[in-house]
């Protein structure tokens, strides 16, 4: 019980994991549609970058809307630990979320899409855990690339909060920042369901709509 609640607790960045100088490898191309996971990007493009829970069943959460999505990765971010491992991620030491960086058209999807695809996809109550996922790594965040980002993101936050209260559930724990240093995780885990269908996926939404881009008040 002990180091459960170790692992959810944030690192101070005295006492978290050193790192390393230099990227670790990963996968050159997307598995699913061949493109450059690194960039370069084609012009015009934006990113956005979420957090919730198990980056491997997050992910395909965002490829499966396929139109305007450019590419689709998973890594870490939003600890103090450079250039960590999966390993030393899932030791609570680094402090890192397992988030999702998307790629994606704003002329054929809008931001509003992707945060009414991270706030259903997953319960944004439950703190430093998703499910029976326990830990740091697991947390609810959005991590905004610019100002309209993080403006768009506090809304969604309070619209989706108030559909969550009127259905008597509790507060909604989202971290909402600026986007920190994004990580790159290993080959392995890029697009993991893809080449593993019957892996493993803890995601579970709430169950209630979120109805931002869609036109309707909450």
């Amino acid at each position: 019980m002990f180091f459960m609640r170790k692992k959810a607790e944030m690192p101070s960045p005295q006492a978290a994991l050193p790192g390393r100088p230099n990227p670790i490898p990963t996968a050159e191309t997307h598995f699913i549609n061949g493109r450059k996971l690194k960039g370069p990007y084609p012009e015009g493009l934006e990113m956005a970058l979420f957090g919730l829970g198990c980056f491997w069943g997050a992910e395909r959460k965002f490829w499966q809307l396929e139109n305007g999505i450019w590419i689709t990765a998973v890594g870490y971010a939003g600890g103090h630990t450079p250039n960590p491992t999966y390993e030393e991620t899932c030791s609570g030491m680094t402090g890192h979320n397992e988030v999702v960086l998307v790629v994606f058209d704003p002329a054929k999807l809008s931001y509003a899409a992707l945060l009414k695809t991270f706030w259903e996809n997953h319960n944004p109550t439950q703190g430093m855990r998703q499910g029976n996922d326990v830990g740091t790594q697991y947390r609810s965040g959005i991590y905004a690339f610019s100002p309209e980002q993080k403006a768009a993101a506090e809304a969604s936050r309070s619209v989706y909060g108030a559909a969550l209260t009127a259905k008597g559930m509790d507060a909604i724990t989202t971290e909402i920042i600026d986007a920190p240093p994004f990580y790159f995780a290993e080959a392995y885990h890029q697009q993991y369901l893809a080449k593993n269908p019957s892996g493993y996926c803890g995601l579970g939404g709430t169950g209630v709509a979120c109805q931002i881009g869609t036109g309707v008040s909450a």
